[in-house]
């Protein structure tokens, strides 16, 4: 399909690409219905899900994705309609997601951290008809602004629902979640999960294109504004999950895929639920990142002949390769087979001492919502570049274009003539069959992040950065988050790397301030999280003298501030507007 080919003389394609990795794959458009029957039928009997020590084969789950699909046609869903989920990671999201995207409606995950009103934001934009929630968060989140949206069905699940009773899960979930949360769901009519897995499975026949029809609703941009809507389709779904799997060598049936980031992200969704499945594997369900020594504890002992494969963002591998203790886990080594740091920058000295105490091997990779999410990433099985992004994957293309206007055309793309390196830094531009169609109901959003060039759609990254000869990228920061400090640009990303150099810092996070003296626009601060055994022996304004002795003046932070630990979101990802905001020199 030339639609999707790229030119195979692209710089990147030279020097670091994997070696049983197709530069161009032929990618068919089929639905999400379709791509997990074709691996039902191939893995039917082998483990499809682990969650709370309970097992699930494909075909069980299959078989539980169709009676809840039957279920939902004869309550009268159809295609179009949107159904949302309120859950943690766990058995009954997986089938939920899955039965809804087989009768062409339309799935929605709501982050369970979310506070009421940011739960009413989601449902009115996404416009949601059903919500499917766990009875424990129902009370809190949604019971208060229910009756503020358009959602006319409530489905109610308890956590353990679907664990098998097999002896120790009650003990395996207590140390997980406390102990059995409960709820009560008042919703007029509220409909028990397990009633209508009883459902004898008889799906309707449901026509839709797989290039065009929606198959989910994804949050971004809350880390830039109120979080708007992607419109991913079932091709850019089923396509992201045939390209990560290519990038790790092709299906590998009886893998493991840890899922402790939640499945309501993009990252996860495709990482750990689809390529799990396109894998042949089965994913390893957490409700929520368990602490590194029970999450440790978990992983050595189930049984993965196969290895396991683990995406995350960078905090999760840091504390596996910070845990003091990692002897009492002897058979860790090296069965973190192949790890993808996502969410943000992964940092050279986390990333050695995390393959040298577990015997993993990890790279970065790169993506956004609007690119369901994955981009690219590093070699996983030969040497790869460190600092940068990696490669893009298989009939993925990118480029960089002038940040400040777009029709001038790429400034490097990979081809001859391209100009390389930091002194030609400007925005990341992606183009690819998991690109979104569209933020839903905002055209103008739409029409400032996906412009033709060349008779292409490319999605504008909203990154700023550079292309190396090799072709790889190397991301400075968000454009949004430039601080301009008397006319230069200063990188939080890269001031937090420096800081982290320092033996004393754990961790840093950078953003702008007003300059309150009014000289040089704005000030850079960083907040910095230091190691146990240095609280009270480094001070700010000595950290601040490190800082001058090894950066160039204007990128040093002009005021430091310790905290005991950096925000985070439910994903890992650093959150520096929290900080910003919460500062007294912050103006809005």
């Amino acid at each position: 399909m030339a639609e999707w080919q790229v030119n195979e003389e692209k710089a990147w394609f030279k020097k670091w690409w994997p070696e049983k990795t197709p530069k161009n794959y032929d990618f068919e458009k089929i639905s999400l219905g379709e791509f997990f029957e074709r691996q039902r039928k191939k893995y039917a009997n082998e483990h499809m899900m682990w969650f709370i020590e309970s097992w699930m084969t494909y075909d069980e789950a299959g078989r539980a994705i169709d009676s809840l699909a039957t279920a939902l046609h004869k309550l009268g869903i159809k295609k179009g309609d949107v159904v949302a989920f309120l859950m943690p990671n766990c058995f009954q999201y997986v089938i939920s997601f899955y039965a809804s995207v087989k009768l062409g409606a339309i799935a929605t995950g709501i982050n369970p951290t979310y506070k009421p009103l940011e739960v009413l934001h989601h449902l009115k934009l996404t416009n949601a008809k059903v919500l499917i929630t766990l009875d424990a968060l129902y009370g809190e989140l949604a019971r208060p602004i229910i009756n503020k949206t358009n959602v006319e069905m409530v489905i109610y699940t308890n956590i353990a629902d679907l664990a098998s009773g097999l002896p120790g899960w009650k003990k395996g979930l207590g140390k997980i979640v406390g102990k059995i949360p409960k709820g009560k769901v008042d919703f007029p009519g509220a409909i028990k999960f397990l009633d209508l897995l009883d459902t004898e499975p008889d799906l309707p026949k449901v026509d839709f294109d797989p290039s065009e029809h929606t198959a989910t609703y994804l949050m971004t941009g809350g880390t830039t504004g109120v979080p708007k809507a992607t419109v991913l389709t079932h091709f850019n779904l089923v396509t992201n999950a045939i390209q990560c799997v290519l990038w790790v060598g092709g299906e590998d049936p009886g893998v493991g895929d840890i899922g402790a980031i939640p499945l309501f992200h993009s990252f996860a969704m495709t990482a750990v639920m689809n390529v799990g499945i396109a894998l042949g594997g089965w994913m390893m369900l957490f409700p929520r990142p368990p602490p590194t020594e029970e999450f440790l504890k978990e992983i050595t002992h189930i049984p993965a002949p196969k290895g396991l494969f683990y995406a995350g963002a960078e905090i999760l591998f840091k504390r596996i390769a910070d845990f003091p203790h990692l002897e009492k886990f002897p058979g860790l080594m090296g069965r973190l087979r192949l790890c993808i740091s996502g969410a943000g920058p992964l940092h050279a000295p986390v990333q050695q001492s995390f393959q040298q105490n577990t015997e993993g091997r990890i790279v970065e990779g790169y993506g956004l919502s609007e690119a369901s999410p994955v981009v690219s990433g590093g070699n996983l099985f030969g040497e790869s570049p460190v600092g940068v992004i990696g490669m893009p994957f298989p009939g993925t293309d990118w480029a960089i274009f002038d940040a400040d206007d777009f029709e001038k055309g790429p400034i490097a793309d990979g081809l001859p003539g391209s100009k390389y390196g930091e002194e030609h830094t400007g925005e990341l531009c992606v183009c690819g069959p998991q690109v979104m169609q569209a933020y839903f109901n905002q055209p103008e959003e739409t029409a400032e992040t996906l412009k033709t060039w060349d008779g292409r759609t490319w999605l504008l990254t909203g990154d700023i950065g550079f292309m190396n000869e090799d072709g790889t990228v190397a991301l400075r920061d968000r454009k949004k988050q430039l601080i301009k400090v008397a006319g230069h640009s200063v990188f939080p990303a890269e001031v937090e790397t420096m800081l982290m150099n320092n033996e004393a810092v754990s961790e840093a996070a950078v953003a702008g301030l007003p300059d309150p003296a009014g000289k040089v626009g704005e000030i850079t601060k960083a907040w910095v999280a230091l190691k146990p055994e240095y609280k009270g022996k480094i001070t700010e304004e000595k950290l601040i003298a490190w800082t001058e002795k090894n950066m160039t003046k204007w990128k040093c932070p002009a005021i430091i501030e310790f905290v005991e630990e950096i925000p985070k979101s439910a994903m890992g990802k650093v959150q520096r507007r929290v900080l910003q905001e919460a500062d007294p020199l912050f103006k809005k």
